[in-house]
């Protein structure tokens, strides 16, 4: 599949393009709809992911356009900036403060599976954010896990084993979407047919943990990966 031609356009005349097309596409009907789904609307427009999808196409990969959208502090502005930016252009930097930025979970997962899996980055912020407080960057090293281990990439299985040693260390943040992070990591890791056993043995432990948060994504591991079986 070709890629996107560069628009020529200058950055400023496509913001105020995308961001009218953003105004034009919202509705009160899709902002309800999100916020049905724990997606924080404050400032969403309330357009669809489809919708953005197609939005996004005609531009291809274009860093200070991401960068310029991300600025906006608009919702679904910041969506399609993870879908535009150029993953080869990220910094560290940027990692950091788009991840402090967050403030939903819908985007923390949009900027994980998004961009920041394509960054040589990865592992070094993994293993930075997992230990940090804020809920929604804690999320994010637990969901780019997730993003990394996804069965049909190449990535070799011995990347992840220092991973749920993280995931269990962290089993007991009892806050909900880093917990549903966690559970994801690990479910994901333990699709990997050669991981399989070790990931079931993390759940198990936690399972039997005095933490209810570890206990209660030990308990859903289980269920999940023991079907695999």
């Amino acid at each position: 599949m070709k890629a996107a031609k560069a628009d020529p356009r200058p950055t400023k005349e496509k913001l105020r393009a995308i961001l009218a097309e953003l105004e034009a596409q919202g509705s009160e009907a899709q902002r309800a709809k999100m916020a049905g789904y724990g997606i924080v609307t404050d400032t969403a427009y309330g357009v669809g992911h489809g919708a953005l999808k197609a939005m996004a196409k005609p531009y291809g990969k274009d860093h200070a356009l991401a960068l310029a959208l991300w600025a906006t502090g608009r919702h679904e502005a910041r969506d399609l900036a993870t879908m535009i930016d150029d993953p080869k252009a990220v910094t560290p930097a940027q990692m950091d403060s788009w991840a402090g930025d967050c403030d939903s979970w819908d985007l923390v997962d949009a900027i994980c599976f998004n961009l920041f899996n394509r960054t040589p980055y990865a592992d070094a912020k993994i293993r930075e954010w997992v230990t940090d407080r804020r809920e929604f960057v804690r999320r994010s090293g637990f969901v780019l896990i997730a993003c990394l281990a996804l069965p049909r990439l190449k990535t070799p299985d011995a990347q992840f084993v220092p991973y749920l040693a993280l995931i269990e260390a962290h089993a007991g943040d009892d806050r909900n979407f880093v917990k549903k992070g966690v559970s994801w990591a690990l479910r994901t890791i333990g699709k990997r047919a050669g991981l399989r056993d070790q990931a079931i043995e993390v759940a198990e432990r936690m399972a039997a943990s005095s933490q209810p948060a570890a206990r209660s994504v030990g308990k859903e591991a289980l269920r999940e990966l023991r079907k695999r079986g």
